[in-house]
């Protein structure tokens, strides 16, 4: 199939903008690669500290003729999603020396849980927190003694920063290796429910708490479609999975053989290994990271990636904007409905088809390119087949040629909807990200009186003391990653749903973030510049008519401009954000910080 020209024209455009930086990128990492094993480079007494304890592979890491593959993993056993981890690395230390290779735990990086931060001064630092792993995970490869990584990591701000790290590694074969997600608890739609209710008083804690532990109720990952399965969409788009590894349920035997595979693969593709040799620089370039964004709109994925991609792109030595994902939004079909944006959860999506499904679909249409280099091979059509097992051997067989569940998974001939929904709001109050793909159309178009409010906490305050009984588009400014560390605002979903349940035309204007939650009511979110950086928002009054429209894109307060321009901006006493769960130690990340749109990263620059 001939590749869509708006996806081409992209490409190109991404491709020629970055050329300069790409180039320098790739000719640092062609430098990094190692003549032979990567040990070979220390000395004796480098080597002695890396073989020390290495028990039974001391003998091999020493002669240097095996490959020695770096594990970074992002285990903790309070996290879901990552406390199968647990038994990784002596599972792949197992794996490896079957293929004749060593593993050793490199390092590990922190993980911290966005569902236990939701609305606590926690979340805070969540986004910070991929810069650290980042830095955690480039810390972790340092020691030079590598000759691939397997990354452990499957939750929010963790894929992309394990990504970035890794990216300065890109000499090396990096391979993502995922755990799965949860069996499905109870439905989302019931959940949401009784969250709604919690919110208007008519349900008791009791049975809140109820609710939310019979949907997060086992090891893996949370079962909506946020940032967590967002991530496990993008690593199979970008080609650094083995085929079909995203959505398989922990502890199986077909979890342990995709494991397996991932770790003998790694061993296959490092620089011993010839014209194997298969970096993460030859996996990752323009091609895969648009096909990564175009995944991201067929299955109306999570909105931080609207972040994490800009920063992984640069990270590769690449200038992605947020126009270049409009515009990929805008000629990609809606191929899923996965809670939020429907009643059903990743596993449903698996059962329909999955990956491999969607996959063949994109391709068919031409949709992503087909040519890209994978860590499995050359085409992305490896990734259009589902693993499984036959007699205990993993094999891989195509996608099925329908749907198993038309409401959840649907074909490129008769998509949900004509394009992605995400979409690029601008105007005088400056530049925003929405996501209507959950959003009906009649609410897509919201006019009304602002309410503004600068912490969740107020909000709360007004909508129990019913002062927000109307039509309002609530502004929740100073929550941009320079003020208090752009934390998500789920706190206010349950009540703004319910004002638009009883009639209202109600909207949400903020410089934080919602994430792959983001839902029935329309957000305009990642406000740029921010209100701590002088952007109109600080500007914005209670009563002021405010027009947020997702169709024509526009984002205004209608004011003249010299009226708005007189205005002196609103201050706030930032100091609570400032102090507290470690707050104090990430002052320099929020003076460093660059714009949403640009990524929302300490570690680079504004370009």
């Amino acid at each position: 199939m001939t590749l869509n020209r708006t996806i081409a024209d992209v490409t190109a455009e991404i491709e020629a903008r970055s050329a300069s930086l790409r180039a320098d990128y790739v000719q640092r990492m062609r430098a990094a690669r190692p003549d032979g094993s990567a040990r070979g480079r220390l000395s004796c007494s480098n080597l002695a500290h890396v073989i020390a304890a290495s028990g039974e592979d001391k003998p091999p890491l020493k002669s240097l003729g095996w490959p020695n593959l770096g594990i970074v993993t992002a285990y903790n056993d309070m996290l879901s999603a990552h406390q199968p981890y647990e038994n990784y690395p002596q599972l792949i230390r197992a794996a490896a020396r079957r293929v004749r290779a060593t593993a050793q735990v490199a390092g590990g990086v922190p993980a911290m849980c966005d569902g236990v931060t939701q609305g606590q001064p926690g979340m805070e630092l969540s986004l910070f927190s991929r810069d650290v792993i980042a830095l955690a995970t480039a810390v972790s490869l340092s020691h030079d003694s590598f000759d691939a990584g397997l990354m452990l990591g499957i939750c929010d701000k963790i894929v992309p920063g394990l990504f970035i790290g890794a990216a300065s590694f890109a000499h090396l074969p990096i391979i993502f290796v995922p755990a799965g997600p949860m069996p499905s608890g109870i439905p989302n739609k019931q959940k949401a429910e009784v969250r709604q209710r919690y919110a208007e008083g008519r349900a008791t804690r009791a049975e809140l708490m109820e609710a939310e532990a019979a949907s997060y109720h086992a090891a893996g990952t949370c079962t909506f479609y946020g940032t967590a399965n967002s991530n496990q969409m993008l690593m199979e788009l970008l080609g650094l999975h083995v085929p079909g590894a995203a959505f398989v349920h922990p502890n199986t035997p077909l979890r342990a053989a995709l494991t397996d595979a991932a770790v003998a693969r790694a061993a296959a593709t490092t620089a011993l290994a010839g014209d194997a040799y298969r970096p993460m620089l030859d996996v990752v370039d323009a091609r895969s990271l648009v096909n990564a964004v175009v995944g991201l709109m067929a299955t109306g994925g999570s909105t931080n990636h609207t972040l994490h991609l800009v920063a992984m792109a640069r990270a590769a030595g690449y200038l992605m904007n947020w126009e270049d994902m409009a515009r990929i939004s805008a000629v990609t079909p809606l191929l899923t409905r996965i809670y939020p944006n429907g009643s059903a959860d990743v596993n449903h999506f698996h059962a329909a088809g999955g990956m491999s499904f969607l996959v063949r679909e994109l391709l068919k249409a031409g949709l992503v390119h087909a040519d890209v280099r994978t860590i499995w091979g050359d085409g992305l059509a490896d990734y259009a087949r589902e693993p499984i097992l036959v007699d205990g051997a993993l094999q891989w067989r195509d996608a099925p040629a329908e749907s198993g569940d038309r409401e959840v998974l649907r074909s490129i001939e008769q998509p949900f909807t004509a394009d992605g929904g995400l979409r690029l709001l601008q105007g005088n109050l400056g530049k925003a990200i929405i996501k209507v793909s959950a959003v009906k159309p009649e609410h897509q178009q919201v006019e009304a009186p602002a309410r503004v409010f600068e912490s969740q906490d107020a909000f709360a305050a007004a909508f129990k003391a019913g002062e927000l009984a109307q039509d309002l588009v609530a502004v929740l400014r100073f929550q941009g990653p320079d003020a208090n560390g752009m934390p998500e605002l789920h706190r206010l979903t349950p009540a703004l749903s319910s004002l638009q349940d009883r009639g209202f035309k109600v909207a949400l204007l903020t410089d934080g973030r919602m994430s792959g939650a983001s839902g029935k009511v329309p957000a305009a979110i990642h406000v740029t510049p921010g209100a701590n950086r002088g952007g109109a928002l600080a500007r914005v009054r209670d009563g002021d008519i405010i027009r947020l429209d997702a169709e024509t894109g526009e984002l205004s307060v209608r004011l003249d401009p010299a009226t708005l321009a007189q205005r002196a901006p609103a201050q706030v006493d930032l100091g609570e954000s400032e102090r507290g769960l470690g707050r104090e130690l990430f002052a320099r990340f929020r003076s460093l910080v660059n714009h949403p749109d640009q990524g929302a990263c300490m570690l680079f620059g504004d370009e």
